[in-house]
């Protein structure tokens, strides 16, 4: 929009800026709370006999064919869109739903549920480590400091106070599941609007589902249903009724969501938000299990709400791009590497 000759840029956010940003925020909260339902639904079906790898399989299959429904009208006309995007697709079903999921139950499969948690929740890290190396510009000091609370805090919210047993087989595959997460944040804050977040989503957890089936198949991933009763709080319910839940809510909604809120806070600021999901967690097993937080876990869930503010406040104190004629130009989304310097570029 026309200005007069600005030397500096000005700190201050349009407001429209602030309301967008504000919106991914939001975008981002609910996709973690609906994340973090899946562990609730999942302990239901795990305790009536399924096997961890059954109830990913059920779940990704169930979610791809759902999104499938909207996703075909939404390519009417463009299916080159699929032509021109099946790289990317590739990469978010096989890394990003697949292999993290996978890497994630090795890891549970040889450390506690803790531990091997924590170890996938190093992807802020990680691209923060990974931002820093690409741009050869060290983070902001209130960036370091999210970091570092954010971590404190989702300690304390696994409650790591007991005795834990390492193994250095289950500490690889935590830190492989860490990265691929770390990739799936990447891959999901790519702005491209030729493909509809519902067309990534979908075609994603396509892929990851026709890799869990090979996988069990192959005798990779056991496989072990059940159809007795399962109890959710007070409530028996059918087995499938846990199953829609994680399906519907836990991977549908909150993929989605995940995938439009990657794309407007990009991938920095998407993953450190994500963290709140061990927190959301708690909370729904609290109220679905009558599994009750301790107090050092909500002193946690503080912290890491508390990380996520300080790196967000750290995004709306950048200041916006000014072209070389002096004249402030509309806000646009910056991409995940733009994340990393003082000042967005002029493009």
């Amino acid at each position: 929009m026309p200005a007069a000759n600005i030397r500096t840029p000005s700190l201050r956010v349009p407001a429209d800026k602030h309301n967008f940003l504000a919106s991914g925020l939001g975008i981002a909260l609910f996709s973690s709370a609906v994340f973090g339902l899946s562990g609730s639904f999942a302990k239901a079906l795990l305790e009536t006999g399924w096997s961890p790898g059954a109830a990913v399989t059920a779940r990704l299959t169930g979610a791809a064919l759902i999104l499938a429904v909207p996703a075909v009208p939404a390519l009417r006309g463009r299916w080159h869109q699929l032509r021109d995007n099946w790289l990317t697709i590739l990469l978010f079903g096989l890394i990003g739903v697949a292999a993290c999921q996978l890497f994630y139950f090795n890891a549970v499969a040889r450390l506690s549920v803790g531990v091997a948690l924590l170890l996938e929740y190093l992807a802020p890290v990680i691209i923060v480590l990974w931002l820093w190396a690409a741009s050869r510009k060290r983070p902001r000091v209130m960036t370091f400091a999210g970091t570092l609370l954010s971590l404190a805090g989702l300690v304390l919210v696994l409650d790591l106070t007991g005795a834990v047993k390492i193994d250095l087989v289950g500490v690889f595959w935590g830190m492989a599941a860490a990265v691929c997460l770390a990739i799936y944040f990447f891959i999901t804050a790519k702005e491209n609007d030729s493909l509809p977040p519902i067309v990534l989503a979908s075609g994603g957890l396509l892929v990851g589902a026709a890799i869990m089936w090979l996988a069990a198949a192959t005798g990779l991933l056991p496989m072990a249903f059940s159809t007795a009763d399962t109890k959710l709080g007070p409530w028996i319910t059918p087995w499938w009724v846990p199953l829609a839940g994680l399906v519907i809510l836990a991977t549908v909604l909150a993929y989605v969501s995940g995938i439009m809120a990657a794309r407007a806070l990009g991938s920095m600021v998407a993953s450190f938000v994500s963290l709140t999901e061990v927190l959301f967690a708690v909370v729904w097993a609290w109220l679905l299990l009558g599994e009750l937080p301790g107090a050092i876990q909500l002193l946690g869930g503080v912290l890491i709400v508390g990380g996520v503010i300080l790196v967000r406040l750290d995004e709306l104190r950048r200041p916006a791009a000014v072209p070389s004629g002096g004249a402030m130009e509309a806000p646009r989304a910056a991409s995940p590497l733009e994340h990393a310097n003082d000042v967005e570029p002029v493009p």
